[in-house]
Formats: C-alpha cells, structure tokens, sequence
C-alpha cells in the first residue's frame, strides 16, 4: 500500500485501529494482564523483548488481517522490531494493516486540569525514520481530568502543534486529547473540547487532514461535526478504561466512529494459551469490535 492507498483504507473505515502501543509506564500491567508475573524480566530490555513476542504473536495470528483490521498503533520499539525476519511495519503492510507510531513522551503533571504531553525530543528524526520504514501516521496522547477552557484550550493548541510537525513530514497525525471517564464534568468538558477542536481545524491547510482519537462521548453521536468536518480523515475511540463489552456498548451508538482499543482488545489473551486458543479468544475480540466499530451492533 502506498500513502493514497492507506488514507483511503483509513477513510473507508472497514474495520478498526488496534493499539499495540504500551510504552514502559504500562508494559508491566499489559504483561501482568498477559499472565507474565514482573519476577519473570528482569531490566527494561527482557521486559521489551517480552512485550514484543506478545505482539509479534498477535501480528502472527490468522485472525489479525485487513479484514476487520485497518490499522495498528506501534510503540517506537515494536517498529524497529521485526517479526519473523520483516519489519514490523512492513508485517502489517502485508497484511492490509496501515501501521501508525506513537510518538509522546509522556505526561506533565497536571495543571488546570490537564495534562500536557512532554517534549519530545529528536520527533524530526524519528519521524523521516518512521516514514522510511514505511509508518503512515503517529498518534499523541494527552489527558483532561477537569472542564477547564483554559486547560482544554492549551492541551488542543500542543495537538494541533505537534500535528503541523507531523504533516510537515507527509505523514497523518492521530491526535489524542483523552478526557478522563472518571471526571465527573465530563459532559460540560466535552462540549469545549468539541469547540475547541473545530476552531482549530479552521488553521489545517486546504488539503491537509488530521486524524482523531477521543474518549467516547457522555452524549451518543455528539462528536458528529467532527466526524463530518472535511479536514478530518477519521475520528477513532479509545476504550479508556472500559470493558471490552462496555466500550463496545458505546462505540456501537456512535455513527462513524471506530475503535481504537488496546486493552479492550487484549483481554483474555494469556501467554500459556495455545495457539489454537489464543486465536480463537483473538478472533473472538476482534469480530465484537468490528461488529460495534463497522455495523453498529452487538452480538
């Protein structure tokens, strides 16, 4: 596929994003989750190498293909893996699957009620090696925990920032401005963040597009001005701390809204399964997510 044929694979929307992109913060829990106790690594580098074979096997799997798969989220480790002797990247490649990188850093220690993405160093070099290795988007991620305009208001101008750096590369951003489930403002905050988003699409380039990936909105269909908005190839959801079966629930009363789910994904899946199995529980994921991300309905 190349950069035309993966926006038109992204905008067609049949299937969804799988998030393959637990960082070193998370990877401990996403292994504990995959039944590998932390006595089991030892060091950054065996605890990577474990994570990847998770990953690695996944990508193996029959079940994960373009069929029902449109897309997947790298960590920066995993792209310059490989997986039986190709690329990660060019693994999902040949499987119909667009390969997107996260690029942040990290969070900030909230203020205003938000937390902003770190620096991120070198993201220019990262971003030519990301392209070279044939990585269609990124995706960056920030939190809002409170409805705070002026808070709102600075974490989507550091999106749209960090966005114009990632065009300037010929590469599709995902913008992630995460609003917290657990916030008890969040159908207010939401409203802002809408807003916010809007005002700043009207300084996307003619021709240009962005991606987005936001939490599933209190009200049913309210990001739809967004979904609709030219300038936006595809807005994506996360399950941000929902179950599988919750955040399909939602994502099914969202009118073109994909998934974008990593653990709501990954649930079930243990180490000690055999192949048969842990294709099986794959596939099982995979099929319910598809069904809520592509024809709006649950099993």
């Amino acid at each position: 596929m190349n950069q035309e044929e993966m926006s038109a694979r992204i905008a067609a929307g049949h299937g969804f994003i799988a998030a393959l992109d637990q960082s070193g913060g998370s990877t401990p829990k996403a292994l504990r989750a995959y039944g590998i106790a932390d006595d089991a690594w030892n060091g950054d580098e065996e605890m990577f190498a474990l994570i990847h074979e998770m990953r690695s096997r996944i990508i193996r799997s029959p079940e994960f293909t373009g069929a029902k798969i449109v897309g997947a989220i790298l960590f920066e480790k995993t792209m310059n893996g490989s997986v039986d002797g190709t690329p990660v990247p060019q693994a999902l490649i040949a499987k119909g699957v667009v390969p997107f990188l996260k690029i942040d850093r990290g969070l900030e220690d909230e203020v205003d009620g938000v937390q902003l993405m770190k620096a991120i160093p070198g993201l220019d070099e990262l971003l030519e090696r990301a392209k070279a290795l044939g990585v269609f988007g990124t995706k960056e991620r920030s939190v809002i925990h409170a409805a705070n305009p002026s808070g709102i208001a600075a974490i989507v101008q550091q999106q749209f920032e960090v966005a114009e750096q990632v065009l300037s590369h010929g590469m599709m951003p995902i913008l992630e401005p995460e609003y917290s489930i657990k916030a008890s403002d969040r159908g207010g905050g939401e409203a802002i963040l809408r807003e916010e988003i809007l005002r700043r699409l009207e300084g996307v380039p003619t021709g240009e597009q962005v991606m987005l990936k936001l939490s599933l909105p209190v009200t049913a269909n309210f990001y739809r001005a967004l979904v609709e908005h030219p300038k936006v190839l595809k807005v994506v959801a996360l399950s941000g701390g929902y179950s599988r079966d919750e955040a399909c629930a939602e994502l099914q009363r969202n009118d073109g809204v994909i998934a974008s789910f990593s653990r709501a994904l990954l649930d079930g899946l243990e180490a000690s399964m055999s192949d048969t199995r842990f294709d099986a529980t794959l596939g099982e994921a995979i099929d319910a997510i598809d069904r809520a991300s592509t024809l709006k309905s649950l099993p």
